[in-house]
């Protein structure tokens, strides 16, 4: 009898899906979608880019933003285990939906709230955050990068000089339509456990683009606009570290939507 419990309980484990698949919202049609990767998010007045979709295994959506669209201590301060942020629970105004989003993980908070050591990468560059969509808002959204298509995977890394794609959405394009779809290379990997990338894009991103998604050659999630250098380059936040370090922290279920439609790169 133990047996024969055993091999149905081995059964009915193998049919059952897993969380996450079963999970996944029914995307809305990305031609008509009003949320999507690369709309404009605004924290407590402050303008960022949303990268990409994510949802756990209760079906809840959330688009990602950095950490510091949230923060209280000015742009010049970018350790997160020094900054000072918006608490979770802020609300946050997101382009295309009818109410606002929840701010409800933010990884400078978890950072501090871990004990981490200011001195490391891990506070230099995970700067990543998560915002909850309203329940009403979830059949209006498409996780598929505008004009490039994808994410088609999660990159865990990317090489030097290989291509990277992106898409920003700043309003301080005055003048200029704020959409700005954009191509470029990685020129160095940060060595110690590859949590941030220095690409250079035509043209660079610019504040307000903070949290753009931005894509591998091959149309993988690699990362998340960082940082905007006075050399025109960007540091780049590796999302696979930065995912693994929220799943660790409060959201194990965590997946990255994939794309409903192909990425399609430039030839």
């Amino acid at each position: 009898m133990k047996t024969l419990v055993a091999a149905l309980a081995v059964a009915a484990a193998v049919a059952v899906p897993s969380p996450a698949s079963a999970a996944e919202p029914a995307w809305a049609p990305a031609a008509t979608a009003a949320v999507h990767p690369g709309v404009q998010t605004s924290t407590g007045g402050q303008q960022c880019t949303a990268n990409f979709v994510f949802y756990d295994s209760a079906g809840t959506v959330y688009l990602g933003q950095s950490a510091h669209c949230a923060s209280r201590s000015g742009p010049t301060v970018t350790n997160g285990c020094q900054a000072q942020t918006f608490p979770i629970g802020q609300q946050v105004t997101v382009g295309g939906a009818t109410r606002p989003g929840t701010m409800v993980y933010n990884s400078w908070v978890a950072m501090k709230d871990a004990g981490e050591n200011a001195a490391t990468d891990v506070c230099r560059y995970n700067d990543f955050s998560l915002v909850r969509l309203d329940p009403a808002d979830w059949a209006r959204v498409n996780p598929s990068v505008p004009f490039w298509g994808g994410p088609g995977a999660l990159a865990q890394g990317a090489a030097s000089f290989t291509e990277v794609y992106t898409y920003g959405n700043s309003s301080l394009r005055l003048g200029f339509t704020p959409v700005s779809p954009k191509q470029g290379y990685t020129v160095n990997n940060n060595p110690s456990g590859g949590w941030t990338h220095t690409v250079y894009t035509v043209s660079p991103g610019i504040p307000g683009d903070s949290g753009s998604a931005f894509l591998d050659a091959s149309g993988n999630a690699l990362g998340t606009l960082s940082t905007v250098s006075a050399t025109g380059s960007n540091g780049v936040g590796n999302l696979a570290n930065e995912l693994a370090y929220a799943r660790s922290h409060g959201f194990a279920s965590l997946e990255l939507a994939l794309g409903t439609v192909a990425f399609a790169p430039l030839v």
